[in-house]
């Protein structure tokens, strides 16, 4: 079980570091008017599967180890249904691959800040949740 937490632990950092080369690819694509492409359409469609293998990894885990003992903790289903909607909202540039090429990079562009933004706004809620006393700077 622990393979599978380190596994679900460090694929946050590949989701985030292709949610930043996807905000400056598409802002960038959305200001300079840029041809919407195959790249543009593998780069959207990499982040929401990376999306959805941190999502099955989560479920996964909160099953595996939930029916093992530690149970479901509330911040836990809390922390997998915010997961899921992330995952969802990233999936949400398929509803426009009719559109024109400028708004594809706009809707892309924020859909993917979206679903970053939900990510962030749980880690801050579960943090304040589980030491509401530590100051989050020093």
């Amino acid at each position: 079980m622990d393979i599978l937490l380190m596994t679900h632990s460090g694929l946050r950092w590949l989701v985030l570091l292709m949610a930043a080369v996807a905000v400056v690819k598409f802002a960038l694509g959305w200001l300079q008017d840029g041809e919407f492409k195959g790249m543009d359409r593998g780069l959207a469609s990499a982040f929401s599967g990376l999306m959805d293998l941190q999502a099955l990894l989560g479920i996964i885990f909160l099953l595996w180890s939930g029916f093992s003992g530690t149970g479901f903790p509330l911040y836990r289903i809390e922390h997998g249904m915010i997961m899921i909607l992330a995952a969802v909202v990233a999936h949400l540039p398929a509803r426009w691959k009719n559109a024109d090429s400028k708004k594809r990079f706009r809707n892309t562009l924020f859909t993917i800040v979206g679903s970053v933004l939900l990510v962030i706004a749980w880690l801050d809620h579960a943090a304040r949740r589980i030491a509401p006393v530590t100051p989050l700077y020093r």
